[in-house]
């Protein structure tokens, strides 16, 4: 497996994003095509929402569901990881961060997390900001 870095987090779900989606937005586009070069345009154009429609409840619930999970789940682990490196509970000014701040901390290895935390909270960095101030990159090879 490639070590991960920045450049190459993002993760891709072939079936998903190189099957799944292609086919659909291909019969969407048929269906608009037949929509407005056939008589039977009532017909057409509904065949054409309901492809949309399945188009964007896949996205939505497929990312929905994987992605509360995690969420909770690196919420759990910096939790973790912050009390066993440092002593100290992280619950104490978690509500202080964003979202992607969080999630971003969860790339930096235990001997960077205290001083990118500190740094998060009094420089108000950006998630992608934390993100490339990490040195030496940690991994997250299992997420969704």
């Amino acid at each position: 497996m490639e070590t991960q870095s920045y450049k190459n987090h993002i993760r891709f779900y072939p079936p998903h994003h190189f099957v799944y989606y292609p086919v659909i937005m291909a019969f969407i586009a048929f269906s608009v095509y037949f929509a407005f070069t056939t008589d039977d345009v009532l017909l057409w154009a509904f065949i054409s929402a309901i492809f949309v429609v399945l188009f964007c409840l896949a996205f939505m619930l497929r990312q929905h569901y994987a992605l509360t999970l995690q969420n909770r789940i690196v919420r759990l682990e910096l939790r973790y990881r912050y009390l066993a490196t440092t002593g100290q509970r992280f619950e104490e000014f978690e509500h202080q961060l964003k979202d992607d701040q969080l999630f971003a901390l969860r790339f930096a290895p235990d001997v960077e997390l205290k001083a990118l935390t500190q740094r998060a909270l009094t420089e108000n960095l950006s998630g992608d900001a934390i993100k490339k101030a990490i040195q030496n990159w940690k991994g997250d090879y299992e997420r969704v």
